[in-house]
């Protein structure tokens, strides 16, 4: 992606099923679970820039020993400086002492079996230590201990927090994390005294009835009442002071989760191909946590897949697919190619199929796998021409026509390269921007001037100021005589609010186009038509609130929109023209049937807080507001 965003979190909860000393005895180390930890959030590191965390839990302690670890990092490297800090409490440890299993529980943050992973994209709030996942609700009840981590944004803070005040909480902050914490652990604060109260009377003392709340503690009752007016994306792993467990997934299945179990360990994690790699599984063998369902591991190790709110249709983020999970998940791979190869017949024909005088490339480094389905494309493309070439010919062919026909090949090259990110501390803009114009770098000598067509393909445009001020700019040096820029994704017209860090409408370089064309056909004055219907819904309830941005842009037709763009990313002192192709929706769909979540490109949000977003952001516009709309 030429325009760098920020995403989306990850997760990854493990489950050890055997005694410690099981581990110690196969693997040589009691810190198998540890381990395992660690590779997991190493193979996500895509998902978190802001921080890291880990908590662990160890089954059955001895009252008055810990049994509950936590560590966060918000370090520039903030992997290696967690597990630093983590495996640095063992530095003191004896040959003899790390080679025994019951000495390590009972003395050594840490061995646990139960662990919680989690790497952190801040939305909100500043990025803070505090801010770091898991967080950790505490209780000197063992049963009332809860630690949360999640990949979520919520659409209805606000109303969630008014329930907790009017249940006569008081919330230390309105964050969506602290919210959906207190949330849950009103109710299970709740579950567990409804379950004290029925076994007392039975003559039970109290410390046989936490085993017996232990063993029939519901977490997938608790997870139905406190989850029942979550509107947004998640996914959200919990563990509990006694050794319960459980990973959530939004009824849309908007973020994703995998999970895996064998007789030695349950593992889940937002990615799949982090779970292949590290216990070395095939891809059939990791199952996708359904939507609208709880993996609920228990503390005696019982696992089950349950339902915890009512599922509608499944709306998985696209996103997701396009650029945010890694590429070698083989779904996500033969995705992203065919979402390339889709693009070879529309941009064939922009150049006419002209193969000898177009050449094809990237923008690095994301782009890659849907550049191979290009690539891929415009030779079955080159085939059929072949085959025309060689009927035409019928009885004129000698062997060195054949070779000649057969010989034609698209003109495939790596252009664009990813240069060293340049840091600078420069105070004027002018400067600073010369600078960025210079991370892409350019391979000369391969384009012929003023006669070829360069073509470029990209896997989204946001913003598209890296376009303008880098990559336009860097290859237009090159001298083509024209500029074509492809997107694997369709035109992103809208904010997520399930996630991605795409929440300012003035951002997009699809909006910045629908206001220049309402300017120039005279019909600026509906954007305050729309800004007026934004007001007048904006204390509906959300059920009955309507994306209003939406029928601005029904006003054009989709070329028209990739028309304006091409003008706002082409510098004027640019001599080649600038085309921009996108993706369509259908072609999106088509590609990746599984993930219909496409908000951000056709404002179908998938939930009713979705509708108001859309509307905050675009009223933050036309009040010239630098504010997120949630």
């Amino acid at each position: 992606m030429s325009d760098q965003i920020h995403h989306e979190c990850g997760i990854a909860v493990v489950r050890l099923l055997k005694p410690l000393e099981y581990y110690h005895k196969k693997y040589g180390t009691a810190f198998y679970g540890l381990q395992k930890m660690q590779l997991l959030m190493q193979k996500m590191r895509n998902r978190g820039q802001d921080g890291a965390g880990i908590a662990t839990i160890k089954l059955n302690p001895a009252p008055g020993t810990r049994y509950i670890s936590r560590k966060r990092s918000n370090a520039p490297n903030y992997l290696t400086d967690l597990f630093d800090m983590v495996w640095g409490r063992l530095k003191d440890i004896t040959p003899e002492q790390f080679n025994d299993p019951a000495w390590l529980k009972a003395n050594v943050p840490y061995a646990g079996e139960v662990l919680l992973g989690h790497l952190r994209y801040g939305t909100h709030g500043d990025n803070s230590i505090e801010r770091v996942h898991p967080f950790h609700r505490q209780n000197n009840w063992i049963t009332r201990n809860l630690l949360l981590a999640g990949n979520f944004n919520m659409t209805n803070v606000d109303e969630l927090f008014n329930e907790l005040v009017d249940l006569g909480q008081y919330p230390k902050e309105k964050s969506d994390t602290v919210t959906v914490l207190e949330k849950i652990g009103h109710f299970l604060d709740d579950e567990v005294q409804r379950l004290h109260t029925w076994y007392k009377p039975d003559g039970h003392g109290n410390q046989a009835i936490n085993r017996l709340i232990f063993d029939n503690l519901d977490i997938q009752r608790l997870l139905r009442r406190a989850c029942k007016k979550f509107d947004g994306g998640y996914v959200l792993g919990g563990l509990l002071g006694h050794g319960d467990a459980f990973l959530i997934r939004d009824p849309h299945g908007i973020r994703p989760a995998y999970w895996y179990q064998d007789d030695e360990i349950v593992v889940a994690a937002s990615e799949r191909p982090a779970i292949q790699t590290v216990f070395n599984v095939r891809f059939d063998k990791v199952r996708e946590l359904r939507p609208g369902h709880a993996l609920i591991m228990k503390y005696n190790g019982k696992v089950d897949e349950l339902p915890f709110i009512d599922a509608p249709e499944k709306r998985a983020c696209s996103f997701e697919r396009i650029y945010f999970s890694r590429g070698n998940d083989r779904e996500i791979y033969l995705e992203r190619k065919k979402l390339g190869e889709q693009l070879a017949r529309p941009v064939l024909e922009a150049v006419n199929f002209d193969f000898k005088n177009t050449v094809f490339s990237f923008i690095p480094n994301t782009a890659e796998a849907a550049f191979y389905g290009l690539a891929e494309g415009l030779e079955k493309e080159m085939n059929l021409v072949k085959q025309e070439q060689l009927l035409k010919a019928k009885g004129k062919l000698t062997p060195e026509k054949v070779q000649e026909i057969l010989a034609q090949h698209p003109r495939v090259e790596k252009l664009v390269h990813k240069d060293e990110k340049q840091r600078t501390f420069i105070a004027d803009l002018k400067s600073r921007n010369d600078m960025v114009s210079y991370v892409y770098d350019v391979t000369y000598g391969l384009v012929e001037n003023d006669k070829d067509t360069l073509v470029l393909l990209d896997d989204s445009i946001v913003r598209g100021t890296t376009l303008r001020d880098s990559i336009v700019s860097i290859t237009a040096r090159l001298k083509p005589k024209k500029i074509i820029i492809l997107s694997s994704a369709p035109q992103i017209r809208y904010p997520d609010c399930y996630g991605i860090d795409m929440s300012k409408m003035k951002d997009f370089v699809a909006f910045q186009a629908l206001v220049q064309l309402l300017d120039e056909t005279g019909r600026s004055h509906l954007l305050q038509e729309a800004y007026q219907r934004c007001k007048a819904s904006e204390n509906l309830p959300a059920e009955m609130v309507r994306n209003e941005v939406a029928p601005l842009y029904d006003l054009f037709e989709y070329c028209q929109i990739s028309q304006q763009i091409a003008k706002i990313v082409r510098h004027k002192d640019i001599k080649p023209e600038v085309q921009v192709i996108f993706q369509t929706l259908d072609g999106l769909h088509e590609a990746c049937p599984g993930n219909s979540g496409d908000w951000y490109f056709s404002g179908r949000y998938p939930t009713p807080g979705g509708n108001r977003v859309v509307n905050r952001a675009f009223m933050n516009f036309v009040e010239d507001k630098d504010e997120r709309a949630y």
